[in-house]
């Protein structure tokens, strides 16, 4: 039975689209989720999705037609794709010349399909392969992930399209692809067979020494010499458990974790020959090593983001303190009873959230943003929450805040922090936000001067909390202080209404009945 092929609904403010380019053409072969056609509106390009897998049986729409929402485009069918047959007469014929690649997959008992890297959104042009988790013949079931691509936002999953093994490797870890670049070679229902064909060849796969450096006396598969690199490790020092005592991956993450590679400074003097001719870093020179390691991805966006709005904004940074007392006894009064009751614990962001949230209602131009020439006013408060991970730092997003109660921003915040951490982030969830906050109190700053997260127009930064004396009622009081800073764009916003904005939070948070009043 024939399954139709819609375009997408299209927002309010979208009346059509064009076709951009089809993907696919009739008689092709597609797995579900493959991208099959883009149509392209005036905003942007919305990417159509085969909703099962099969045959692309007909398409009603050339590209360049104007396509109106869920306007039917074509239809996939079930049936035998165009190029099979061709395509199998055409392995048996070069089949013969190598025997050990191409019928011992078969014999484990299925398809191959090339594994592809995900469709990246428009703003990201390219990846790199951060790791692959399975190796060329390891068993693996449907949706395993196989590799991790990492881009200047996010890192992506590269999953199994079925149970099986991996046949081949044509993309090795830390080189560059691009959207949909074939990363390797997939045999459904294999498993050992593929392993034995690894053996026969080994040149077949990527990681079965074609890209091996030697060090000394010791073999180093690629991703073991990047990881050796990065922690400036003594290869002598490592154990190999690879074929012939080659020096796997995983043998360096153990080296690390049990610290048993660590240069010493004899040793770093005695083999910086030799680890520099292997790779370009680290480099060491006598008693007074340096490491030299190429940014991450997103190191570099960060940089450039952080520039572009120095160098774009006219910002401006007002300060003020708050007295934390009444939040920090409201905390501790209630602290027990809403873990039990919402599973997730009171702290302080969910109180700076809500007053955030209230503010930017009261002063629209803080909520606002730059667009060329144009002012975008907000109706919603979307909040970043930053956060920090080894990768570096990530600002995912908080929507409709406003309607959050407290113990939803806290496990919002929670689950955010845990994904970051683990890289598995979408890229939607760090983008559209209309305000910033930012807590370096949790690292010990006392005050700092945040940098605005284009194209928003404020930033708020929390700091450390801090028992000060202070003059309350004409008596000295020692009291739990903060600072807070606002940096704002001048271009946007008048001191006046900045000035007033964090005076708001002030006052809610240091009377936080004000929030549930709504005064």
């Amino acid at each position: 039975m024939a399954t139709e092929i819609k375009a997408p609904s299209f927002p309010e403010s979208v009346a059509e689209g064009s076709v951009a380019a089809w993907h696919k053409q009739p008689g092709d072969s597609v797995e579900r989720d493959e991208l099959i056609v883009e149509i392209e509106t005036d905003k942007v390009v919305l990417e159509v999705l085969a909703p099962e897998a099969g045959v692309l049986a007909e398409t009603l729409v050339e590209e360049g037609d104007t396509v109106e929402s869920e306007q039917l485009l074509g239809r996939i069918g079930e049936g035998e794709a165009k190029g099979d047959k061709a395509a199998e007469q055409s392995d048996t014929e070069t089949g013969k010349k190598s025997d050990a690649k191409a019928e011992q997959p078969a014999a484990g008992g299925g398809e191959k399909h090339e594994v592809k890297a995900p469709t990246f959104p428009e703003s990201i042009q390219e990846g790199t392969v951060a790791s692959w988790n399975k190796q060329v013949g390891e068993a693996v079931k449907r949706d395993e992930v196989l590799a991790e691509i990492e881009t200047d936002k996010v890192v992506l999953e590269v999953v199994a399209p079925a149970d099986g093994a991996l046949a081949e490797i044509k993309a090795e870890e830390g080189s560059q692809v691009e959207s949909e670049a074939v990363l390797a070679v997939f045999a459904e229902g294999a498993g050992g067979a593929a392993s034995t064909a690894a053996d026969v060849e080994p040149g077949a796969s990527a990681d079965d020494g074609a890209s091996d450096e030697k060090v000394g006396d010791k073999i180093l598969a690629p991703a073991a010499r990047k990881l050796v690199a990065e922690h400036d490790l003594d290869v002598n020092r490592i154990e190999g458990t690879g074929k012939g005592g080659r020096i796997l991956k995983e043998d360096v993450q153990r080296a690390v974790k049990e610290g048993s590679a660590a240069k010493s400074a004899k040793s770093a003097k005695a083999s910086s020959g030799a680890t520099q001719a292997a790779t370009p870093a680290p480099a060491v020179e006598g008693e007074r090593p340096e490491k030299r390691v190429p940014m991450s991805r997103l190191r570099q966006t960060i940089a450039k983001r952080l520039v572009q709005a120095q160098q774009t904004a006219a910002m401006l940074t007002t300060y003020n303190e708050v007295d934390m007392g009444a939040v920090m006894d409201l905390r501790a009064q209630y602290k027990d009873t809403f873990l039990k009751t919402h599973d997730v614990k009171l702290g302080f962001m969910g109180f700076f959230v809500k007053a955030a949230s209230e503010a930017l209602k009261r002063f629209p131009d803080v909520n606002a943003s730059i667009d060329g020439s144009d002012i975008v006013y907000h109706g919603y408060q979307d909040i970043g929450v930053a956060v920090s991970t080894d990768r570096g730092l990530v600002v995912p997003v908080l929507r409709d805040t406003d309607s959050m109660k407290v113990a939803d921003v806290e496990k919002g915040i929670v689950d955010f922090g845990k994904r970051a951490r683990d890289g598995k982030l979408g890229i939607d969830e760090m983008q559209g936000g209309t305000f910033t906050i930012t807590n370096g109190g949790i690292f010990g700053s006392l005050m700092s001067t945040p940098i605005i997260n284009p194209p928003q127009t404020a930033i708020l930064g929390m700091h450390k909390i801090q028992e000060r004396p202070m003059a309350v009622n004409g008596k000295v009081e020692i009291r739990p202080m903060m600072y807070l800073a606002v940096s704002y764009d001048h271009r946007m916003i008048d001191g006046k209404d900045a000035v007033q904005f964090l005076v708001t939070i002030k006052e809610l948070l240091e009377d936080p009945a004000r929030l549930l009043l709504d005064i």
